[in-house]
């Protein structure tokens, strides 16, 4: 059994996905969906514990061997990020007992969860298989999935972002395909492995630097890197609450570990390097998207749009660390990938609680509102120093080895834009503060929920959020699972390793 979790682990959600069709209560399917993704989380357990203990695992479909058939491979980095979206995705189902009730209505649920671990099934295929044109096809299920997801909104406007990222979306997928065609016309090979060992003896081939080129770009479309971000900020404003905490926690983040994954294991830093000077444009883009997009969220009146451009600002810290091409700085990216899910899952939860008691994220709603709902907005108040980077919280663990990356590198310029672009996040979290702790409430609240025994939103929607919390500040004080993990990876990636 153990020696099939690699294939188990997409294989759960996506058989998963029709079966939530037979069941005829959205009751039933919510708990079949939240069980399916406890299971999902179990084996990105347990393979993080197997790969940590006995090495890379690779699992050949179809008894055929490697290059020829397709393969899974699970290596540090592959469980390292599965266990993030799994994780995620658990603790977002089981927030949406209730939480959805307020944007989707009954009978679209089913349908609503059959795209859900669709998606999830695409996120986890990318990340476990090892051949380069699978990583596209799973790449489209959760794109496709995605698509449908945001247009779940119930505001209009929903369905014009959700066209807009399907544009953009293909036109980054159509990239990569193109990118992949080149590699194969060169190679004659699709296996990971295979193409990491090839590339090398095309060095200085045209075709190998027009793949590179046509794979960084779709993928930078996928992760939102500015300025290619323009769909990001409409998607998650409008999407239902809940889709944005699980998008916004996974979706950027596989792009990211694709990014990686394609950058240091297939094609080599060393090839990167000299097709084009990579670590200078991911470090003026990352640096640019710190700033212009936490300028931009520093304005926003809608909260969820505020932490859309936050995330965009955020990936840049992240592009920022590969763009130092070293392993403190692979690291750094690689801590900031894990605990920028967690403190945005936690925020993007706490916002859907709002959302489900005040029908509204308009800043105008968080006047009073560490009154009315003190244990939301105090779970926003942590997440959102976290965000900041402040001690004790997941954040301050990522900034901190990023400051370092770029100490070490001699770039004490860009360390201190680092530190200035949290300074920027301090200014939007603290609207957030002032509206909740010193504004008193705009209105009274929508009728019907003004009882006190409705002052917070459902155990189900607090409990996920309150555990990602926890974790934000566990993972702060304790951090040899995030730090150990990503050091191991980082030293494999540019040793040559995994």
């Amino acid at each position: 059994m153990l020696s099939h979790l690699p294939i188990l682990q997409v294989v759960v959600p996506l058989l998963a996905a029709p079966a939530c069709l037979l069941l005829d209560r959205s009751r039933l399917v919510w708990i079949f969906t939240v069980l399916a993704c406890g299971l999902s989380l179990s084996i990105s357990i347990l393979l993080l514990y197997q790969v940590s203990q006995h090495g890379t695992l690779s699992y050949e479909l179809g008894g055929w061997d490697a290059p020829w058939g397709i393969e899974y491979r699970i290596d540090l980095l592959s469980a390292y990020v599965m266990l993030v979206v799994s994780g995620i995705a658990t603790l977002v189902i089981v927030a949406a007992g209730t939480g959805l009730e307020r944007e989707i209505p009954l009978e679209k649920q089913t349908v609503f969860y059959v795209t859900y671990l669709l998606c999830l099934a695409g996120l986890l295929g990318i990340v476990a298989t090892g051949d380069i044109f699978n990583v596209f096809v799973f790449l489209e299920i959760s794109s496709l999935a995605t698509y449908a997801l945001i247009a779940y909104g119930k505001d209009r406007r929903a369905l014009w972002a959700s066209y807009q990222y399907l544009i953009v979306g293909t036109i980054g997928a159509t990239f990569i395909l193109i990118g992949i065609g080149f590699l194969y016309s060169l190679t004659g090979t699709l296996n990971m492995q295979d193409l990491a060992a090839r590339i090398p003896d095309s060095a200085g081939s045209r075709t190998a630097s027009t793949a590179f080129v046509f794979i960084v770009v779709g993928v930078c479309l996928k992760l939102a890197l500015f300025p290619l971000h323009l769909w990001l900020p409409n998607a998650y404003a409008y999407a239902p609450s809940l889709v944005t905490a699980f998008l916004a926690a996974t979706a950027t983040k596989v792009a990211v570990y694709l990014l990686i994954r394609l950058h240091f294991s297939v094609f080599g830093e060393q090839f990167a390097s000299s097709s084009l000077p990579l670590h200078g444009i991911l470090l003026t883009l990352g640096l640019a998207g710190v700033f212009v997009a936490s300028l931009v969220a520093i304005f926003q009146p809608d909260i969820k749009r505020l932490f859309a451009y936050s995330s965009i600002a955020q990936i840049g810290y992240m592009i920022i660390g590969i763009g130092f091409g070293t392993a403190i700085g692979l690291q750094a990216t690689l801590l900031h990938l894990f605990n920028h899910a967690l403190m945005k899952g936690a925020l993007f939860l706490a916002l859907a609680a709002v959302v489900y008691r005040l029908g509204s994220a308009d800043i105008s709603a968080f006047r009073g509102l560490g009154r009315r709902m003190p244990w939301t907005m105090a779970a926003i108040v942590i997440g959102g120093l976290s965000l900041i980077g402040m001690p004790l919280t997941v954040g301050f663990v990522s900034k901190w080895y990023l400051i370092l990356a770029a100490i070490e590198a001699g770039m004490w310029p860009v360390a201190l834009l680092v530190v200035t672009g949290s300074v920027l996040a301090v200014v939007y979290v603290w609207r957030l503060v002032e509206a909740a702790y010193f504004q008193p409430p705009e209105n009274e609240l929508p009728e019907g929920l003004d009882g006190p025994d409705r002052r917070e939103a459902p155990l189900t929607l607090l409990v996920p959020t309150w555990l990602l919390v926890l974790v934000n500040i566990y993972l702060g004080i304790d951090t040899r699972l995030t730090v150990g993990t990503s050091g191991a990876v980082a030293s494999a990636l540019l040793g040559g390793g995994q």
